[in-house]
């Protein structure tokens, strides 16, 4: 029976949408790649008909434009289709097994954001997400703001942790003056943080400030949690 003449909420398509990826078999999942079948013959066949002959997704992933074509119904349109899925699937699973930076110190975090601090004329509030092992998951923008100031609201520095499901932040900006001396309401706006952190069990670890080196006494940065200012 080709696809087209089964009921909607049978077909791969309809499926994937309704309940999603995960609840589909290989062989539909596949189905959905190929978009069409050949004559006579449905998608979700001949991606039957691939995993038979395969036997394994890994061995139908490492499979070459050639022997992919052996199939009926897979010409060279379906099979670079195939290919590229696959590898971008094993890319994927690649970047997954890199090991990401623990960042548990000022020098650290400062190496990550150094270039992108410099590169700024105005002050970039950043927000350093952390998995319970204090690994790297991203780094995400808050909020730019002018040559003097810039704004970061809780709602918005927690929201990109919530949805990364972080255990913890540490909160980054950038004086391009240089000067990385913290300013009265960098201060206020850590203490918030903090406060605000602790309303929804992620930690704020520290809020470093990014300058030069040698504008002011050869720092190039400020930690406040070293500084003793970091408190509610």
């Amino acid at each position: 029976m080709l696809i087209r003449d089964t009921p909607a909420h049978e077909r791969p398509r309809e499926r994937l949408l309704s309940q999603g990826a995960a609840q589909l078999d290989s062989a539909s999942l596949i189905a959905i790649l190929l978009r069409t079948g050949t004559k006579g013959v449905s998608a979700l066949t001949v991606a039957q008909q691939l995993l038979n002959h395969f036997q394994t997704l890994q061995r139908l992933a490492q499979a070459t434009i050639p022997e992919l074509r052996q199939i009926k119904g897979i010409g060279r349109d379906k099979a670079i289709a195939l290919q590229s899925a696959f590898t971008l699937a094993t890319r994927m699973a690649r970047e997954l097994h890199v090991e990401l930076p623990i960042l548990d110190t000022p020098e650290k975090i400062v190496a990550l954001l150094r270039e992108e601090c410099r590169a700024s004329q105005v002050e970039v509030f950043l927000v350093i997400l952390l998995n319970a092992r204090r690994r790297l998951i991203s780094v995400e923008k808050v909020s730019q703001g002018t040559v003097d100031a810039t704004v970061a609201h809780a709602r918005e520095v927690f929201r990109t942790a919530i949805t990364s499901n972080a255990s913890a932040i540490i909160l980054a900006h950038n004086h391009p003056s240089g000067d990385p001396t913290p300013s009265d309401a960098d201060i206020r706006v850590t203490r918030d943080l903090i406060r605000a952190g602790q309303v929804l069990h992620i930690e704020v670890l520290d809020h470093v400030i990014v300058g030069r080196p040698g504008v002011a006494g050869g720092r190039e940065y400020v930690s406040l949690r070293e500084l003793g200012l970091f408190y509610a």
